[in-house]
């Protein structure tokens, strides 16, 4: 399927302190390399948001979204269906938020405000209940959990051939000890090298990596059952409690949601 290009900002300035932007993107739709002088926290409501950041990779499931700094280039893909917002900071606010692109958490209060917005349009918020919102909405930013990458990736080959290798069959059950001998350590070496590297363990990248995964498949017409095997679980149940544990939903409520969103 071919490719189509997101239409960008076409303003050098932001007509609002904070202005927000809202798009149901189908697959395959793609910004490409861009920066702009304000700031810009990069959210998927439904789906998995794909971003390559100053030559990093981040891949953010909808309990996290993306911060990217004044004046950093960015780009943007979709591989499934998404529903996009965007909150787009003047570089005065932006003083108070991290310095370097990373994850943020996104709480409750915050996915409760962009919901009621983008239910409304609101992109620049006029009335004084929406400008208290948008002030909110600032604070819960300042406040969020920072995370380097919601699935980080590996500078060093042999690792980053395992990450490689599994994000190609996400459903591969081989154990670390396994790995360990492909690239010629010890078990206890490589789980070290995991925590050292990404700042997790093995198996909750690997948990993170068929979460995100899950999202994406979810979107097809798939049974959950069909899912769960494709992804290395031998029973729906066990992949439906990792999904619950991550998303705070189950997977059917999960997709009925996204349908029902992509219908407004």
């Amino acid at each position: 399927m071919t490719s189509q290009h997101i239409d960008l900002l076409d303003f050098s300035e932001l007509p609002a302190p904070v202005y927000f932007r809202y798009a149901d993107f189908d697959a395959h739709r793609f910004a490409s390399a861009h920066r702009h002088p304000w700031g810009t926290l990069e959210y998927s409501a439904h789906g998995v948001l794909h971003m390559e950041i100053g030559g990093s990779r981040f891949m953010s499931p909808p309990q996290y979204a993306v911060w990217v700094p004044p004046e950093t280039e960015h780009s943007f893909y979709s591989n499934q269906p998404i529903n996009y917002r965007a909150v787009c900071l003047a570089p005065i606010i932006c003083r108070d938020l991290p310095s370097q692109a990373c994850t943020l958490a996104i709480s409750d209060i915050l996915k409760a405000i962009l919901k009621d917005f983008a239910a409304r349009d609101v992109k620049i918020p006029e009335r004084d209940a929406d400008q208290r919102l948008a002030q909110v909405l600032v604070d819960q930013l300042q406040q969020a959990p920072v995370h380097q990458r919601y699935l980080p990736y590996a500078s060093s080959a042999g690792l980053l051939g395992i990450l490689e290798a599994l994000q190609n069959d996400p459903g591969d059950n081989r154990p670390l000890a396994d790995w360990a001998s492909r690239i010629h350590v010890s078990e206890r070496t490589l789980a070290r090298q995991f925590v050292r590297e990404l700042g997790m363990s093995f198996g909750e990248w690997r948990q993170r990596l068929r979460f995100l995964t899950a999202i994406e498949a979810l979107d097809s017409h798939r049974s959950v059952q069909d899912v769960a095997f494709d992804l290395g679980y031998s029973t729906g149940s066990a992949f439906i409690a990792m999904f619950q544990r991550q998303a705070g939903c189950t997977p059917e409520q999960y997709r009925r949601s996204h349908l029902e969103s992509r219908k407004v």
